[in-house]
């Protein structure tokens, strides 16, 4: 089976789910894609999920960067500064406006993981947040934990939401209660996460577990807990988010929920291209599963021993 063959039918494994709003218009053929993405080395696998898609496709790609383009250029500018023709947005920082403006124009492009909520004219891909923060803590649950602490993040970004509402659901599900006092708002960082657990962790009551929406934020809760003398997971047990690729090398390797990067890069150039070879231009709103990784640093409540 060819590789692009074998990538789409692990996403289809993955949980492929869309919808679309359609109406038809005629394209020419795309030469030069033109990535934006945050940070390079972050989104590594997402990274190689574009090149392979995009070379599979025979088309080039390119880098679109804010700083290397003027203040009062418009997003298609910047865009089409190095010759671009369509684009993938990852966690693009342009407004909901800009980007409406965008697809107005009729410049093809895709948001991968979108920062804020978007307009449902916006084709995007995204991971299942609901469901993996749902997943994350009906393990802690199942430990026994009740008290479980939230580093959420920026919490106007969608991921947040998201993840958020996923551990609200289950705890109203289950008909815990669900308290205020033990979140705290970062910004995804090792010391964001590190400053936020040292404040939970100084509560009178404090949390028996902490699920961190992002594993750099979860390796700062490893090491808060460290300097307070709490033993991981016998005294306090970690989840983070993504899977990043040191979870499994800190002490004790992280229990994580794994974001499909490859597959979400891979399948943000399908969907562009779909909707180049189907001449459509189309609102498709594609989310991949996620899924619980149980390492080390999850273990029984110590208020149930």
């Amino acid at each position: 089976m060819a590789t692009r063959d074998k990538v789409l039918a692990h996403v289809r494994d993955l949980g492929y789910n869309s919808h679309r709003n359609t109406h038809t218009v005629v394209r020419a053929p795309l030469q030069r894609v033109g990535v934006s993405i945050p940070n390079e080395e972050h989104f590594m696998g997402m990274l190689h999920g574009i090149t392979d898609a995009l070379n599979k496709q025979k088309v080039q790609l390119s880098f679109c960067s804010r700083s290397s383009c003027g203040p009062t250029q418009t997003l298609k500018e910047r865009l089409q500064a190095d010759g671009a023709d369509a684009a993938l947005l990852v966690l693009p920082r342009e407004s909901d406006e800009e980007l409406l403006e965008l697809c107005h124009a009729g410049f093809p492009f895709v948001v991968i993981d979108p920062r804020t909520p978007l307009s449902d004219d916006i084709p995007t891909v995204t991971a299942a947040n609901i469901g993996g923060a749902r997943a994350a803590t009906k393990h802690l649950l199942s430990l026994g934990h009740r008290r479980i602490g939230l580093l959420v993040g920026d919490a106007r970004w969608c991921m947040s939401i998201d993840r958020l509402a996923g551990y609200q659901a289950v705890m109203f599900a289950t008909g815990l209660p669900h308290d205020p006092a033990l979140i705290r708002e970062s910004d995804f960082t090792l010391e964001g996460g590190y400053q936020a657990a040292m404040e939970l962790l100084s509560l009178p009551e404090r949390p028996t577990a902490i699920f961190a929406f992002s594993d750099d934020m979860a390796v700062g809760v490893l090491h808060a807990a460290l300097e307070l003398g709490l033993s991981v997971p016998r005294d306090l047990s970690v989840v983070g988010f993504d899977d990043a690729r040191f979870a499994s090398f800190v002490t004790p390797a992280l229990t994580t929920v794994h974001q499909p990067r490859y597959e979400l890069g891979y399948t943000g150039v399908d969907v562009l291209f779909r909707n180049r070879a189907e001449a459509r231009l189309d609102a498709i709103h594609t989310s991949l599963s996620t899924r619980l990784v149980v390492r080390h640093s999850t273990g029984p409540s110590p208020e149930s021993f």
